[in-house]
């Protein structure tokens, strides 16, 4: 059982949460949420927070528990202040810029300019070699920048390629001359 899940979710002041069957959903300043509930969990308002509980003993409430009280929350954190990941693109000839808010142009060194429409919710904000991506659902964020990621991963002789900001990429020594 989850002891995140015992604690009731603080809802901050400005965001309005509410519960219809088995759908929960949250408005805030930076947009609504909506999702779908594990039948095996039920979601309560209460006055001290939201209440997520299991309805059953079973293994499979038990371990929905916890991944529905973190759904929850990350719910209600990206209505109130939103979440952002930040790409770095490093190579000769490697760019990207953002067309009309709507599609990301990437120059990665292909024969061709490779193209990606960017999800309803996002801002996308394109510096010299900075990707700025943000929006108030978790799930949507991050699963953007792991498709931008994925079109040129860091390669680990020169680091040329697309890597978050902050993340580590082991160098490996090329051949030795002679």
């Amino acid at each position: 059982m989850s002891r995140l899940a015992k604690r009731p979710i603080a809802i901050p002041p400005k965001t309005e949460v509410s519960v219809s069957g088995n759908s929960f959903s949250v408005k805030g300043p930076k947009g609504t949420l909506a999702r779908p509930m594990h039948r095996a969990i039920a979601v309560k308002v209460t006055p001290e927070g939201v209440q997520v509980t299991a309805m059953s003993k079973s293994i499979e409430a038990r371990a929905a528990l916890g991944t529905c009280a973190a759904h929850v929350r990350n719910m209600i954190r990206g209505v109130t202040e939103g979440f952002q990941k930040k790409l770095l693109i490093e190579g000769v000839g490697y760019k990207w810029d953002v067309q009309g808010g709507k599609i990301l142009n990437l120059s990665l060194g292909f024969s061709h300019p490779v193209k990606l429409s960017i999800p309803d919710g996002l801002a996308v904000m394109a510096e010299k070699n900075t990707l700025a991506i943000s929006g108030a659902d978790k799930e949507t964020v991050g699963q953007f920048a792991a498709n931008v990621r994925a079109l040129k991963k860091p390669e680990p002789y020169k680091g040329k390629g697309i890597r978050y900001e902050g993340e580590v990429v082991r160098r490996k020594q090329g051949k030795k001359a002679a």
